[in-house]
């Protein structure tokens, strides 16, 4: 791990005659973010997605929106922040973005939904989730280089969000049980991602693999 240390010239310096220890090192190497967002996603897809597929009841939706706020949402946008800071645009933009995702969906359920007429409530739900969709396709078509397991997982993620804007939109519950269980497929993709970065942080080698693509 990259330290800034003192000069190497002289570990003690003098004040008055008396010896004074150097100065403590700093560490500057920030640590992997991308498993916590992976996480952090993949827990809250997983939750929603078995609402919609109908394997847990609606009126567990309070908890889920819960965790979109502060799980799917804050702690996926600084994971997605530290991401940038470190240089890594692709994972940046992805993780921020669906952690704002998360977080939009929260405050719209919470704020705005009960603006929207009931007539056009499955039509504003449907421009929400056509909208990310675009995004996800945009980021699928800018993953091509990265791995197998994150091509799959975006694609996966990006045909869930249409499939469930056109629910939604029409109003066909047919298209939102579907979607919930490609939504479950999505959140098994990223639960493996993160689990393979972490296996990787830990024991310093490739555990559980993704199969890079070549440039």
């Amino acid at each position: 791990m990259a330290t800034i240390s003192a000069p190497p010239t002289k570990p003690e310096a003098e004040l008055n005659g008396h010896a004074v220890a150097a100065p403590e090192t700093t560490s500057t190497e920030w640590g992997n973010s991308a498993p916590l967002a992976l996480m952090a996603f993949a827990v809250t897809t997983f939750m929603l997605s078995m609402v919609n597929a109908k394997a847990v009841a609606s009126g567990a939706l309070p908890v889920v929106f819960g965790v979109a706020l502060f799980f799917g949402g804050l702690a996926q946008l600084l994971a997605g922040i530290i991401q940038l800071r470190v240089g890594k645009t692709f994972t940046g933009v992805l993780f921020t973005g669906f952690g704002a995702f998360w977080m939009s969906l929260f405050g719209y359920v919470q704020w705005f939904e009960k603006a929207v007429p009931a007539a056009q409530a499955g039509h504003a739900l449907g421009l929400f989730l056509y909208a990310f969709g675009i995004f996800a396709a945009i980021m699928l078509l800018t993953s091509l280089r990265t791995s197998v397991v994150v091509v799959a997982a975006l694609a996966v993620l990006t045909a869930t969000l249409f499939i469930l804007g056109a629910g939604s939109y029409g109003g066909h519950t047919s298209l939102v049980h579907i979607g919930g269980w490609t939504g479950i497929a999505t959140a098994a993709l990223a639960f493996y991602l993160s689990a393979s970065e972490l296996c990787e942080a830990s024991y310093g080698r490739m555990v559980l693999p993704v199969w890079p693509l070549s440039d």
